[in-house]
């Protein structure tokens, strides 16, 4: 299944798409793309509905984020060895974990917002992965069933705040809007190797990230074990898995975003996004 939410900030409706890619309103059914439905048994009850059997709704509406009420964002630095390479870093031994604040969770093509005082705002195109079922201490073999299913995320950046105001990686990651997610959840059945699909973002028409979930050095899996050895995951809270070379802090001399420019991006059967940088 592949699953959205749709409508104007704050007040999205819970929809899915049917076979011809038709937005179909799930409204009657749950209230939310959120918590328990993304569990097992609420995936499973929602498989069983005839998506022709929904209100159809108009293409032009907005997408909001694809998961609701998230709980917590936590997000996976350094997590591609060409990535590191290019950053100067040396390859972790553990996976680097840090929070992205939720209030920076908007959809996947709303505007993108330029920090007061930023100098480097930076992309970051990354594979998403969406609790389903609550996990705690859970092993590798287990981690997969506690997956609801993936997304794409742009892990917006601005990378003064990140690493020249004292070290604290969360400040240059967390303000309004760097979490664009979307355009849709993706359940796991439907994802396909997401050990192997292809990602790509372009800026202004131009492509700088162009690779590929394959080079991810700690794979969905380890990582819902891994963290869930420090923290309790919830259903619908979100990881964001890390990306790819090519980001702006890694071009020579770098590239960084300036109002009116526009990212496009997107992963292989996960779907497309596209923000326009403005001032905040």
């Amino acid at each position: 299944m592949k699953l959205l939410r749709y409508g104007e900030p704050g007040s999205e409706k819970p929809a899915m798409l049917d076979a011809k890619g038709q937005i179909r309103c799930l409204s009657p059914v749950i209230d939310d793309v959120a918590q328990g439905v993304l569990s097992t048994q609420g995936l499973a009850r929602l498989r069983e509905i005839d998506p022709l059997s929904l209100p159809l709704v108009e293409r032009s509406v907005r997408y909001g984020p694809c998961v609701g009420r998230v709980g917590k964002i936590i997000c996976i630095g350094l997590n591609y060895a060409d990535h590191a390479a290019e950053t100067g870093a040396a390859v972790p031994e553990e996976p680097v974990v840090f929070l992205k604040a939720t209030s920076s969770i908007t959809g996947p093509f709303d505007r993108v917002l330029k920090p007061r005082s930023s100098t480097k705002l930076d992309w970051e195109v990354e594979l998403g992965v969406v609790i389903g079922d609550h996990a705690s201490y859970v092993s590798e073999d287990q981690a997969p069933d506690h997956i609801a299913g993936y997304c794409v995320i742009n892990d917006v950046s601005e990378r003064n705040f990140q690493l020249e105001r004292g070290g604290q990686w969360d400040k240059g990651k967390g303000c309004d809007t760097f979490a664009p997610i979307g355009p849709w959840l993706v359940t796991r059945d439907e994802a396909g190797d997401v050990a192997n699909l292809k990602m790509w973002l372009d800026v202004n028409g131009r492509r700088y990230q162009d690779g590929s979930t394959k080079t991810m050095i700690f794979k969905p899996a380890f990582l819902v074990h891994y963290v869930s050895q420090f923290m309790s995951l919830r259903p619908g809270d979100v990881i964001s898995t890390g990306t790819p070379p090519g980001v702006g802090l890694g071009q020579k001399p770098p590239v960084y975003l300036n109002v009116g420019d526009v990212m496009e991006l997107g992963i292989e059967g996960l779907g497309i996004q596209r923000q326009v940088v403005e001032q905040a």
